[in-house]
């Protein structure tokens, strides 16, 4: 199924639990209603089948007539040879009244072994033009290397290039990951503002490959990743490369970073991530790096935008959760308990920073929770001081072991 097909799957599942009506199914995919009965009568009759398109696999009533073909094949054999398809389609509806494309005739020849598939040369591609002020796009990138040699093992340096000017900032990771991403843009924007533009590759951390949600599709909206929301928060454009050619300007400072860095490091001896980046702070490389290799923009005015937000409550997780009816909201398998929270709350968003941190917000506004403890568990001890007396029926133990023996028995043998 295509991932429009599945999109309908999900809406006509949704339908089917009765969780929503059809007009509002109607709504979420942006069809008719009379559209859903026919389609949803489908899908109740054949199933996840009925949702795909009803022509896919069959013959199309366009296509050509056998003879036809076996006819311009012939003619190709015997007159044609060597003819490209574009010219041969030509003389075929001219000449023999056989009226095809040439996309139909190439496929033709491909399938009879007549015409090799060629392929096209390497596209030549234009380099793209700096932009013209100081902020207006900045790349980023991570790259994986062995930074500190034998000393040490591999990490990532995450890089900040900026456009224009080929101004950089750096800083060691673990591995390009959320954290690292969101914490380097947030060291960039704090020291020359937030940029324009954000361009960087398709990793995951970047690009969303899940379906949209039902709310999403009602409201219009395409899935984002927790990085791509950050950056629609502070209204900065992320543009997903497509190709490591597209954003060819951080691709070559790392060229050039993994032979200048790898050499300094090795002259100081740092041997370890936290100890590279106390020395990239204190020895000033990347402004060292920027102003050897630094360009001057085509125009002088700066392009980034004040900060006048907080960027710590924007570069973070954050996630809707639900509240049960004991006030507790579940996090990464923690019971958090809220505090104080307004009665009949049924939903709260968890914002989790770079540090590890949670706050638990409802409206705007912060709410006070904690680790959720189990009350301990008390053991009744159950006395009982009532005498026992037995009943009339049982006024004599028939128990083997027992002493006691009716009136009249028998003595044992």
């Amino acid at each position: 199924m295509s991932r429009k097909e599945r999109e309908k799957l999900s809406v006509f599942a949704r339908l089917k639990d009765k969780l929503l009506s059809r007009r509002e199914a109607a709504e979420a995919l942006g069809i008719s209603l009379r559209q859903v009965h026919r389609m949803y009568c489908r899908y109740l009759s054949e199933g996840d089948g009925g949702l795909v398109h009803q022509s896919r696999g069959r013959v199309s009533p366009h296509r050509s007539e056998e003879s036809e073909r076996l006819k311009a094949m012939a003619l190709y054999r015997c007159t044609y040879r060597s003819f490209g398809p574009t010219f041969f389609a030509e003389k075929l509806g001219k000449d023999h009244g056989i009226w095809v494309s040439h996309d139909t005739v190439r496929r033709w020849l491909v399938g009879e072994g007549l015409l090799e598939k060629t392929r096209r040369g390497r596209r030549s591609r234009r380099r793209r033009v700096r932009k013209e002020r100081f902020g207006q796009m900045v790349q980023m990138d991570g790259s994986h290397h062995a930074w500190f040699e034998e000393r040490g093992k591999k990490c990532c340096l995450m890089v900040i290039v900026d456009d224009a000017t080929g101004r950089m900032l750096g800083r060691f990771y673990e591995g390009e990951t959320l954290v690292g991403a969101m914490e380097m843009f947030r060291r960039w924007c704090e020291r020359f503002g937030l940029p324009r533009s954000l361009y960087v590759d398709r990793a995951g951390i970047y690009r969303c490959d899940r379906d949209a949600t039902l709310e999403e599709l009602q409201n219009k909206k395409k899935p984002l990743t927790q990085f791509g929301r950050a950056m629609k928060e502070l209204d900065v454009r992320l543009i997903l490369a497509k190709s490591p050619q597209a954003k060819g300007r951080v691709e070559r400072a790392n060229g050039t970073l993994q032979d200048r860095l790898v050499k300094e490091l090795r002259l100081a001896k740092v041997g370890g991530i936290e100890q590279a980046n106390r020395w990239l702070d204190q020895s000033a490389f990347f402004d060292e790096l920027s102003g050897k290799f630094a360009v001057e923009p085509m125009d002088s005015a700066d392009a980034h935008r004040a900060v006048v937000v907080d960027l710590l409550s924007v570069l973070c997780v954050k996630e809707k959760r639900s509240v049960s009816n004991d006030g507790c909201v579940q996090w990464e398998g923690r019971t958090l308990q809220l505090r104080g929270q307004r009665a009949g709350l049924r939903a709260v968003e968890v914002w989790e920073q770079a540090d590890g941190s949670l706050r638990i917000i409802d409206g705007g506004k912060q709410l006070e929770h904690g680790p959720w403890v189990a009350p301990p568990k008390v053991r009744k001890t159950i006395v009982n001081n009532k005498r026992y007396k037995p009943g009339p029926h049982q006024q004599f133990s028939l128990h083997p072991r027992s002493s006691t023996k009716p009136p009249g028995a028998a003595p044992s043998a």
